[in-house]
């Protein structure tokens, strides 16, 4: 089997409890996971162990964008650190998977290289969603990773206006309720040496193990990891 470490942690969500259904979802694809909430914990890990694929599903940043988060900053307010953005940047490096979830989009704001990484980014201001609703999520174009996934019905939340990397692949999208919009939701990137994935659903479990978003994550991490 291979091997994936998972970080995750942060508010407003169900992060561990989704995060372990995320890992049983991968292990249909013969990934053995392991499961951390503590990002300081995880990168000291990541550190020292060989990972085929790295999951990011966190909500962690600075918290400065909107006072609303000023009850949680104490708690969850987060800074990577120098260190540990050359421990993530070396893995892709040589060759490791990165798989980036639903918030994944809004971590690590003191990075700037981590939207290039990442091939996507929330902006604030500009970048938003509705409360999660029923969402008819297509594939688009004829990318490896997608060739023979039909389109699938899953509950989450639509995020609007993401910034894309010019060098990102689009994968999925689905149509807007606010203004008939179609919204790119997931995106491919590869490097000479690692690939990497983010796909901005992943809300809760009901929506990882929603039968075609299980299907499609599991696709992409078996992308992320060939070499």
């Amino acid at each position: 089997m291979r091997s994936n470490l998972i970080l995750t942690g942060g508010i407003n969500h169900d992060f561990v409890d989704t995060a372990h259904a995320i890992a049983d979802v991968l292990a249909d694809a013969q990934f053995r996971s392991t499961v951390i909430d503590d990002l300081s914990e995880g990168f000291e890990l990541l550190a020292s162990t060989k990972f085929d694929l790295i999951t990011l599903f966190a909500l962690r940043w600075r918290m400065l964008d909107d006072d609303k988060y000023i009850p949680d900053r104490a708690r969850w307010a987060y800074e990577i650190s120098e260190r540990d953005r050359h421990t993530l940047a070396k893995h892709v490096a040589n060759g490791g998977g990165l798989l980036g979830l639903h918030t994944a989009a809004i971590c690590f704001d003191t990075w700037p290289e981590w939207p290039e990484l990442l091939g996507a980014a929330w902006v604030w201001r500009q970048t938003f969603h509705p409360p999660p609703a029923e969402l008819l999520v297509r594939v688009v174009g004829d990318h490896a990773l997608t060739r023979g996934l039909k389109d699938f019905l899953v509950v989450d939340e639509l995020y609007h206006n993401l910034w894309s990397s010019p060098t990102s692949i689009p994968l999925l999208f689905a149509d807007s309720a606010e203004d008939g919009s179609k919204q790119q939701i997931a995106f491919a990137s590869a490097t000479s040496t690692g690939r990497v994935v983010y796909n901005a659903l992943g809300h809760d479990r009901d929506s990882v193990t929603t039968e075609g978003h299980a299907r499609f994550l599991q696709r992409a991490a078996n992308w992320c990891t060939l070499t």
